[in-house]
């Protein structure tokens, strides 16, 4: 029998591969997620290495076979590249494009053109959000620190009263809201509607943003009162640019995927009739994958040539825009890869006897999952791929929006208590100078109101869905 067979057999199998019991596997989960977490807080190991040998710890103490257990893994790993991959590359492809053209710098100096006072905390949260929908965690902050800091020292405002909600607006993009890399490889493992999720999440995002941002920013402020540090004040990226895109057009572009998957979500519950040729057009254009190529050809023109950038410029900045993403897709795909490891051994049934037995809403218990798997590692994206993992077999009899909810609450435990394991932690610290207990007052706490308000209001939709 040829490997090809083999692998084909594999994918096939419903048994799992390993004949151990309840209290066997559980010993297994547990000690393949502490190897991932020893090896990525102990000994500084890539996150990709570290799911990958924890997959095999997990296999082996398990009991299965080596050779299958490699191949669960890579299965794994092949299909959420291939579910995943394609759009975590069109969204690097426009945050570079918004960033680099000066689109991000425009909606932000208009944004702060209208507003002073008191609704400056609001519409920090605001341009937070908009800029924070394309774009990973980390560029968000590197491209709004700037902004924060001269906000706050030309204003005279607390660092904090501004600091935070911009924060808070990026965070909770980056957990509930996609084409973030976490809520997709949750949405992919759990099998959810995209467009659903993406309404549900706007639902829980927007007042969780809020209380988290906006209102917490008020007791930050007088918790930890720090002067904006001067020497972290970048040069803007706009600032060598001879034109930047228009606010409009720059707004429409960064919005198009989100209100083409939107009007699919729509009419798939209006019409709700797969030959309807309304629905099956949108059902292609309001595919993740064609919505943000149409984003990204769009933003060409209305961000790139609107910059005055030349071919040989827009091709630049695409093809720089894809090296920095090879690491999160290393580490998504062997999520991946974990996360069918777990489905082979027969974790998920473990995990459904386990919610029978002891009452444990599954909503909660995906979200107590995550927050577990978030505090041991640190990362956000580990915690959502994990989770999503061992919880997607409760989503089997789920109604489409609780899939879509199960979706939400594993973002929203990835985001719990961000600590010293957390290299977001270490960025906010210190572009805003403060210290290890004044981090922990900020931004840690801001983290965990996210991740608790995150889960009451998806808890509270449950009820009325």
């Amino acid at each position: 029998m040829t490997s090809l067979n083999v692998e084909m057999l594999a994918a096939d199998a419903t048994e799992p591969i390993t004949s151990a019991g309840n209290a066997q596997l559980g010993v297994a989960v547990l000690a393949g997620i502490a190897v991932i977490v020893l090896l990525i807080t102990k000994f500084k190991l890539h996150a990709f290495l570290a799911l990958t040998i924890g997959s095999l710890g997990l296999g082996a103490f398990a009991g299965a076979p080596l050779d299958a257990t490699i191949t669960s893994f890579t299965k794994g790993l092949g299909s959420t590249v291939s579910g995943v991959g394609v759009l975590i590359a069109l969204g690097a492809i426009l945050g570079k494009l918004l960033a680099d053209s000066g689109g991000a710098d425009q909606i932000v100096d208009t944004i702060l053109a209208k507003a002073g006072g008191r609704a400056m905390p609001w519409a920090m949260v605001l341009i937070a959000s908009v800029i924070g929908l394309p774009l990973f965690f980390e560029v968000g902050i590197v491209l709004l620190i700037p902004v924060v800091l001269m906000v706050a020292k030309r204003g005279g405002y607390s660092l904090m009263r501004i600091g935070v909600p911009a924060l808070a607006g990026l965070s909770v993009m980056h957990g509930l809201i996609p084409p973030h890399p976490g809520p997709l490889v949750a949405i992919d493992a759990i099998g959810a509607n995209l467009g659903v999720t993406l309404a549900l999440g706007l639902l829980v995002a927007i007042p969780t943003v809020i209380i988290a941002g906006p209102l917490f920013s008020r007791y930050a402020a007088r918790w930890v009162d720090v002067p904006a540090p001067e020497h972290m004040i970048p040069q803007r990226t706009s600032e060598g640019l001879e034109r930047r895109p228009g606010f409009g057009a720059t707004v429409a572009t960064v919005l198009l995927p989100v209100v083409l998957m939107m009007v699919k979500a729509l009419v798939d519950i209006v019409v709700d009739d797969p030959e309807n040729h309304v629905q099956r057009v949108t059902d292609v254009i309001g595919s993740p994958l064609i919505a943000l190529l149409a984003a990204v050809l769009v933003g060409i023109f209305t961000l790139g040539r609107a910059a005055g950038f030349t071919k040989e410029r827009i091709s630049s900045t695409v093809e720089t825009s894809l090296a920095p993403i090879a690491g999160v897709l290393l580490i998504v795909g062997a999520g991946g890869g974990f996360k069918q490891t777990l489905i082979d051994v027969g974790v998920g049934q473990m995990i459904l006897d386990f919610s029978e037995d002891w009452s444990i809403p599954a909503l909660l218990l995906a979200w107590l999952i995550a927050v577990a798997i978030r505090l041991a590692t640190g990362s956000a994206t580990v915690a959502t791929i994990s989770a999503a993992g061992l919880v997607a077999p409760l989503a089997a009899d789920m109604s489409t929006s609780h899939a879509a909810l199960l979706v939400l609450a594993i973002g929203a435990g990835s985001l719990f208590f961000s600590h010293v394991n957390d290299a977001g932690f270490w960025l906010v610290k210190e572009y805003f100078g403060m210290n290890v207990g004044q981090t922990v007052k900020t931004w840690s706490v801001m983290e965990t109101i996210i991740s608790v308000v995150g889960i009451v209001f998806v808890l509270l939709l449950s009820l009325v869905l």
